[in-house]
């Protein structure tokens, strides 16, 4: 399971010589330096810099996994751990995938630039009060993870007035963050010209292991991925039918590749009310 964008990064980094590897083909491909967090040439924000960073962690606890003989049966992505994916099925190389995620991350900064869009993480009240919520509050549903935790996103002050009124309906927790572009939702479609741009200038080979996709759960073949890299952009990451399609497939284990363990926990949840 590859996660999406990590909300901060670790400054105490691993010193082996796969790491290095990983952070000499993200230096070569996108101008973050991993160590610094420092930009090569042109500045670009943290939230961007949080995109590399994820990719290039997924990958490097790819490389661990398969030293110690891990062969995986199936693979499933979270939000923007799909170009780690992609790179673990063989669809794209390590440097590719750390170079579309540099690239959609820069994009979506300078269209958006001087917005100021803002992600709610939501946990405690059920998806139908959330739509009543997220309608009014002229928010979208990005991130349905689990029966009671959603992330939505929208401009900054139509989130803090629904979270807040999350937080009266029963939420247990309603948290803000910011970021530089409404991901996973319509809105994005505003830079689909410039995104499919992006997503075109790859060649993307058959994925060896099947990869299935977070919005309707299919496998995903070569030709379908430049388009789904885009839908998956303007349209609610499912994970808990994901988890459940995963589950009916025949997978029994279930490992996460990547910063963090937020996708174990979400399927702890949904596995408390099967």
């Amino acid at each position: 399971m590859f996660p999406g964008q990590p909300l901060a990064h670790d400054t105490s980094l691993p010193g082996d010589i796969d790491f290095g590897e990983v952070a000499a083909l993200a230096r070569a491909h996108t101008g973050l330096d991993l160590s610094t967090f420092i930009w090569a040439g042109e500045t670009h924000t943290e939230q961007v810099g949080l995109q590399v960073y994820g990719v290039a962690i997924s990958l490097y606890r790819l490389r661990c996994l398969r030293l110690e003989g891990m062969k995986p049966a199936m693979a499933a992505e979270h939000s923007m751990g799909v170009y780690a994916a992609l790179a673990a099925c063989g669809s794209v190389t390590e440097g590719e995938a750390l170079e579309i995620a540099f690239r959609v991350g820069a994009c979506m900064e300078q269209r958006f630039q001087g917005r100021d869009y803002a992600l709610g993480c939501l946990v405690g009240l059920t998806a139908e009060k959330l739509a009543v919520l997220a309608a009014e509050g002229s928010v979208f549903l990005a991130n349905y993870n689990t029966s009671h935790h959603f992330l939505l996103a929208g401009k900054r002050h139509d989130m803090e007035a629904t979270l807040g009124e999350a937080l009266t309906a029963g939420a247990f927790s309603a948290k803000l963050f910011p970021c530089d572009a409404p991901l996973h939702t319509p809105l994005l479609a505003e830079a689909e010209e410039e995104l499919m741009a992006i997503f075109r200038d790859y060649r993307y080979e058959e994925p060896v292991i099947p990869l299935m996709n977070h919005i309707d759960q299919e496998f995903l073949t070569a030709a379908e991925i430049p388009v789904f890299l885009m839908r998956e952009l303007t349209e609610t990451v499912r994970w808990e039918q994901t988890y459940r399609a995963l589950k009916r497939s025949g997978v029994t284990r279930f490992i996460e590749v990547g910063v963090g363990d937020s996708l174990k926990k979400y399927n702890r949840w949904i596995e408390s009310r099967l």
